[in-house]
Order: structure tokens, then sequence, then C-alpha cells
């Protein structure tokens, strides 16, 4: 028995809310358990430099904690400084949703993520990445209302979770005190369809057998389509 009373197999709480902002197309506040991330998309109508004339778009994130969003306050990042950390999480987020969107059929415009940490408890990228997902379908929505694409760019559902090896027992969804003392710490992004798109993999205590590396994945699975489902019930899709 864990220390919040759930079973191995069983992720936090999920709570998602969209339209938390006024402007917007899309915007959603995701909880998991005391983990909380506002995540907001907005549309530029123009792409990177590298890309200019080539008609296709692209999907980009940037990812910060509030100061307040942890124990002890977290400095702000200061003239144009992200920390590592930031920075290899806002590309994860990023590289997860550009690999289930057809950038061809966004057209010469770019899609902003922002996913600010409103309260850390575990598990930030990975809330990050699922409810980021949210507030890509609503831009995209928005851009078809509009008549701006003429096709739907999306081509899966995407999400993430974390899972581990605490006190010698495979466990999905953790918290920061398991996250903390894990033995091995995992973060698995993968669609609906079962593919994998990143699995970021740590033996902090020991290395890890193959055995285990398949119980975590199947954890992980389980935990991803239930998430995928939440994702659905928030934007009124069976």
């Amino acid at each position: 028995m864990r220390k919040d009373g759930r079973s191995f197999d069983e992720g936090r709480p999920v709570y998602i809310k969209r339209h938390v902002t006024k402007y917007a197309p899309g915007s959603v506040l995701i909880k998991t358990g005391d983990t909380a991330v506002l995540c907001t998309a907005m549309i530029d109508e123009t792409v990177p430099p590298f890309m200019r004339g080539e008609g296709r778009g692209w999907v980009t994130a940037e990812y910060s904690m509030l100061p307040s969003s942890t124990q002890t306050r977290k400095k702000r990042d200061r003239n144009g400084k992200t920390d590592s950390r930031s920075i290899e999480i806002q590309r994860l987020i990023g590289r997860s949703l550009r690999s289930i969107v057809d950038l061809n059929k966004l057209g010469e415009r770019t899609i902003k993520i922002d996913c600010d940490v409103i309260q850390a408890d575990g598990g930030t990228r990975t809330a990050s990445i699922t409810g980021s997902f949210v507030a890509l379908y609503d831009a995209v929505q928005f851009l078809l209302e509009k008549e701006l694409i003429l096709a739907n760019p999306i081509t899966s559902f995407v999400a993430s979770v974390s899972v581990g090896i605490y006190q010698e027992t495979p466990i999905l969804d953790l918290c920061y005190d398991e996250d903390s003392n894990a033995i091995v710490d995992m973060n698995v992004v993968m669609t609906e369809k079962g593919e994998f798109i990143e699995i970021q993999g740590t033996g902090e205590a020991r290395p890890f057998t193959n055995d285990e590396l398949l119980a975590l994945l199947s954890l992980a699975k389980k935990g991803i389509l239930n998430l995928i489902s939440n994702q659905k019930d928030a934007l009124g899709i069976e």
C-alpha cells in the first residue's frame, strides 16, 4: 500500500479543465494528484527561419515552474536564461506533440505551447504533455472553424505518465516522495495506438532487468490509455 492509499498499478486522480484563459485558442488546467499545470496553445502566423517557404508548420513548447510551485521558492528565469532541466522538458513536450501532428496540413504557422507548473508533486513533465495535447487539440479546432486549415493535422492522441520501482515494486504515476526515493525512475510518452514516442528510464539506485523494464512499460501503457480516456472525456469525445 502506498502513502496515498493507491495500489501499485493505480494512477493519481486526474482533473482536466478547458478554456481557463481568455485569449489562448487552447488553454487547459490539468491536475494529477497534487501536481497542477496550466497549458496554453497560441497560434503564430510564422514559422522558424529554417522552415520558411516550405509550406509546413511547426509545434514548439516552453516550460517553467512558478516560484511557489515547490516547497522552497524557485528562482525565476532572468535575462532570457532558462535552466537546463526546463530546456530538456520543453524539448520533450515539443517532440511529443510534433510526433502526432502532420505539419504539412498545418500550413506555414506555429502553434506555441506554454506549460507553467502551478504546483509540483512529481510528474510535472508528464502532466504537461498530457495537458498540452488537449490545448493543442482545441487550437487546431479553432483553425478548422476559422477555415485557416482544411484538414485536421492531428494523427493520434498522446499522453505521458511516470513509472518506477519503489521499495522493489514497479508502480505507476509516482508522486514526489516516491520519485525522490525510487530505485528506477522512468517517463513514458505513448500514442493512443500504443506507439512509444519517448522512454526516459534511469536506474537511480541499481540497474534494472529486462523483466522489470517490460513490467514498467506495461504499467505505463495502462496509465496512458487511462489518461487518454480522461482527455477524451474533457473534450467530449466518445
